[in-house]
């Protein structure tokens, strides 16, 4: 009887997995795991670092017949950015980008393409910073490089 209770236990948890990481994460960051932040997170935090517009994102949800309106995953996004589990990157006034790697670094922004791609770490060089305003600090410095084809 024991071990028929033990089996069930294990399957019960077998179900669970793959969401308990994501859970975790979302409660970690004081976020409460609904339905669609799961869909996303999952989608996001797991597996290889990427770029993603709300666009993209609303495109491969809709693809993977997971149904979450462009409202919600804008609004998730910045929920993620704001919990330190995404990083916002704005291209410029039209492109804002959501990177799933935190940690600083640099990009390219190829134009043609409208892609992020990550530059390889120590290549850039920043040797002189002007001196921030009187009760300020440096809170990152970020360094996005468009480059379009050669034509």
């Amino acid at each position: 009887m024991h071990d028929k209770a033990s089996a069930q236990n294990m399957e019960s948890q077998n179900i669970e997995r793959p969401f308990t990481r994501v859970i975790h994460k979302l409660q970690d960051a004081g976020l409460r795991p609904t339905r669609q932040r799961m869909a996303l997170a999952k989608s996001l935090l797991e597996g290889p670092s990427r770029h993603v517009t709300a666009e993209s994102l609303h495109r491969e949800m809709h693809q993977a017949n997971i149904n979450i309106s462009l409202a919600t995953i804008y609004n998730c996004l910045h929920q993620f950015t704001d919990a330190g589990l995404l990083r916002e990157v704005v291209v410029d006034s039209r492109r804002t980008y959501f990177d799933t790697n935190i940690s600083e670094h640099h990009h390219y922004f190829m134009v043609a393409e409208g892609r992020l791609e990550d530059v390889p770490d120590g290549v850039i060089n920043i040797d002189m910073l002007p001196d921030v305003p009187p009760g300020k600090v440096f809170s990152r410095v970020e360094v996005i490089i468009h480059v379009s084809d050669d034509s």
